[in-house]
């Protein structure tokens, strides 16, 4: 089970012009969302200690992403 809200994910697969959606294919996206949200969030954490600050900001988010496109 995944910290993502099953409904919220199946609203973000519709948005990407899907209309029928199985539940497997909701709860594989919501289990990759997550897993990339964490890799993303520990790759702006070192942006962040690599800084010498203890919070993270939106910023470190961002230049992580911008590494992986």
């Amino acid at each position: 089970m995944t910290e993502l809200s099953l409904s919220a994910v199946e609203r973000i697969i519709k948005k990407g012009g899907a209309v029928r959606i199985s539940a497997d294919a909701t709860e594989t996206l919501a289990v990759l969302m997550e897993e990339y949200g964490v890799f993303l969030s520990k790759e702006a954490k070192k942006m962040s200690d690599h800084a010498g600050r203890k919070t993270l900001r939106g910023s470190d988010i961002q230049m992580a992403a911008e590494i992986f496109k």
